[in-house]
C-alpha cells in the first residue's frame, strides 16, 4: 500500500520548505525505507545551504520549551517529546549552564546547537555541546546537517506510524486499534528504541527485522564538501574473551576481520557484515585507508574503536568518518 502525504506533513519533519516540497513531489511512498532513501537524497543533494539554515532555525534551543513558531503544532509536540528525557533530568543549574553554552555556540557558529536529543539526558547533551564547540565551523555545519537528518528520520517514522495505523471507521474495537497502532509504531521506529527502554516501560514488543547490517559507515570529505569515494574500509572484532584492548597494550593478532568494502560515489561502504537481527556484543574497530585516498594528508589510516554492549545488541550502529587532510571526527549515528 502506497502512502501519500502533503507538504505540511514533511515540513513538520524538517523545517526546510524545499525539503517538504521535494518530498511531497516524490510521494506516495511504498514503504518507510523508500521514504527514508528519498529524504536522504533530497536533504544532502537537493536542499542548498539556505534550506539547511531554514531547517536549523525551525528548532528550539535545546533546554527551552518548543513553540509552533515554525512548521506546525505537530512539530512542536514532537520536539517536546524528543527533549522529554533532557527535561526530566534537568536541574536549575544544569539548565542555566546549558543556556550559557547555547549562547556561546550560537555566537561562534551562527546557528542553534542541533542534536538528536531523543533519549539523551541534560548532562549528555551538555557534554556533547562542549565537545562540539571545539570544532571548526565547516566541520560543525556538516555535523548539524547530519543531526538534522537523524531527527527527520525519527519524525518520518512517527508520520508513517500515524498514517499506517489510522483507525478504520468500521472498526468496533478502538482498544484493539490503539494496541495495533502502538505495536506498528515500535516496528517502524524500532531503530530509535532500545531494548532497555522497552523493558523499563513494561512492554514486550518484538524486535524489528533488520534491512541492513547492524554496523554501517560512510565517509565525507569535509575539505572538498563531498562524499569520499574509493576508500577501503575494514571492520574487525576483538575476539580474546580473557582480555580487552586497552590503551598501550599490544593487540596484534587479537582483532578478527568481519568484512571489508570500498566506499561508493556517495561515500557509503558496502556490506561489512551479515544482516543479522542481533549483533554480537563486544569491541569493534572500523579502519579506513585514508593514506591511499589522500597521500599528502597527515593520517596514513584512521581506526575507530567502539563497544556494543549486551543491552544494545538490537540497536543499529552507524559510525561515519568526517575527514580532512589534517583532522577527522566521528560520532555514533543511527
Amino acid at each position: 500500500m502506497e502512502l501519500s502525504f502533503e507538504e505540511k506533513d514533511f515540513l513538520a519533519c524538517c523545517g526546510s520548505n524545499r525539503f517538504a516540497k521535494e518530498m511531497a513531489l516524490a510521494s506516495p511512498f511504498s514503504s518507510m525505507q523508500v521514504a527514508l532513501s528519498a529524504a536522504r537524497n533530497i536533504w544532502f543533494n537537493k536542499v542548498d545551504v539556505n534550506g539547511w539554515l531554514e531547517a536549523f532555525s525551525a528548532h528550539p534551543q535545546i533546554g527551552e520549551t518548543p513553540s509552533s513558531k515554525k512548521g506546525s503544532e505537530t512539530s512542536a509536540q514532537w520536539s517536546k517529546g524528543e527533549q522529554s528525557t533532557a527535561f526530566a533530568t534537568a536541574t536549575g543549574s544544569s539548565l542555566e549552564e546549558l543556556s550559557e553554552w547555547n549562547t556561546c555556540y550560537r555566537e561562534k557558529f551562527g546557528i542553534v546547537f542541533l542534536i538528536c536529543a531523543s533519549g539523551r539526558s541534560t548532562d549528555e547533551i551538555l557534554a556533547e555541546l562542549k565537545r562540539r564547540y571545539t570544532n571548526r565551523p565547516i566541520v560543525e555545519f556538516e555535523i548539524a546537517a547530519l543531526e538534522q537528518m537523524k531527527i527527520t528520520e525519527l519524525r518520518l517514522g512517527k508520520l508513517f506510524s500515524t498514517k499506517e495505523n489510522a483507525p478504520s471507521t468500521t472498526d468496533k474495537h478502538p482498544a484493539i486499534v490503539t494496541k495495533k497502532a502502538e505495536e506498528g509504531r515500535v516496528n517502524i521506529v524500532g531503530g530509535h528504541i532500545t531494548a532497555g527502554s522497552e523493558v523499563s516501560a513494561g512492554k514486550s514488543y518484538s524486535n524489528p527485522t533488520r534491512t541492513r547490517p547492524p554496523i554501517t559507515t560512510h565517509v565525507l570529505d569535509v575539505a572538498r564538501g563531498s562524499p569520499a569515494a574509493g576508500i577501503e574500509v575494514r571492520l574487525e572484532m576483538w575476539k580474546d574473551a580473557l582480555s580487552r584492548p586497552a590503551f598501550g597494550n599490544t593487540d596484534i593478532g587479537h582483532w578478527v576481520v568481519q568484512g571489508s568494502s570500498t566506499t561508493d560515489k556517495d561515500g557509503r561502504s558496502g556490506q561489512l557484515m551479515s544482516i543479522v537481527d542481533a549483533a554480537n556484543p563486544g569491541i569493534y574497530r572500523i579502519s579506513f585507508d585514508t593514506g591511499k585516498y589522500c597521500p599528502s594528508g597527515f593520517f596514513p589510516y584512521v581506526s575507530i574503536v567502539f563497544e556494543i554492549r549486551e543491552s544494545q545488541r538490537w540497536e543499529h550502529f552507524h559510525v561515519p568518518l568526517l575527514l580532512s587532510p589534517f583532522s577527522f571526527t566521528t560520532y555514533r549515528g543511527s
